[in-house]
C-alpha cells in the first residue's frame, strides 16, 4: 500500500457522520451503499478503538476512476476492488493503550468491481462492500497480507469484524 493521499477531488455527494470524523464521498451515481457503509465505518472505528477525533475518508468511485488510481499508485492496469492510502501510520491499540488520534487515511472502493466479486463469491454486494471496507481500514492501521502469517491475522480480523457487524445489524442494534 502507498502512503500517498487520495487524489480524488470531485464528488457527487458527501456524507459526514456527526459523531466521528468520517467523510464518505460517492461519485458512482448510486447512493444505495452509503448508509450501510457509514454505519460500518462508525462500527469499525469503535471496534478498532480509534479516538473520537480520528479521521477516516471513504470514496466510492466508478471503474474508470479506480482504474486510473490503480495504474497511478500500484502500477497495475484495470480497476481493482479497494485501495487504501494511510496517512498518519495509526495502529490498532493494545487493550492497555489509549485510542490513537490522527488521520487514518483514505479507503477507495469500486462498487462495480465489488458487485462482480459478490456474484462469484455467492453473496450480495452489501456483504462484499463490507468486506472491502473492513479490509481497507485494516490496511490503514498497518495490517497486510504479503506473508502467510500476516494474511492469517488480517483475514481473521476482517472476518471477525464483518461477522460482528452483520450480527449487530441482524439484531437491530445497528439501526
Amino acid at each position: 500500500m502507498t502512503s500517498a493521499p487520495n487524489p480524488i477531488t470531485e464528488v457527487s455527494s458527501v456524507t459526514t457522520a456527526s459523531d466521528r470524523n468520517l467523510d464518505i464521498s460517492n461519485d458512482t451515481g448510486d447512493d444505495s451503499p452509503v448508509a450501510d457503509l457509514t454505519l460500518l465505518a462508525v462500527f469499525l472505528l469503535d471496534e478498532l478503538r480509534m479516538a473520537p477525533d480520528a479521521e477516516l475518508s471513504i470514496s466510492l468511485v466508478d471503474e474508470e476512476a479506480m482504474a486510473a488510481l490503480h495504474a497511478e499508485w500500484m502500477g497495475e492496469p484495470g480497476p481493482t476492488d479497494v485501495l487504501s492510502f494511510p496517512l498518519d501510520d495509526l495502529r490498532e491499540p493494545a487493550p492497555h493503550e489509549p485510542p490513537p488520534s490522527g488521520v487514518m487515511g483514505d479507503v477507495v472502493l469500486c462498487p462495480a468491481v465489488a458487485d462482480r466479486q459478490a456474484v462469484v463469491a455467492g453473496h450480495d454486494q452489501a456483504h462484499e462492500l463490507r468486506i472491502l471496507l473492513t479490509h481497507g481500514v485494516l490496511h490503514l492501521l498497518g495490517h497486510d497480507h504479503v506473508e502467510p502469517e500476516e494474511e492469517t491475522v488480517m483475514f481473521g480480523r476482517q472476518r471477525e469484524l464483518v461477522s460482528r457487524y452483520e450480527a449487530q445489524l441482524a439484531s437491530g442494534a445497528g439501526e
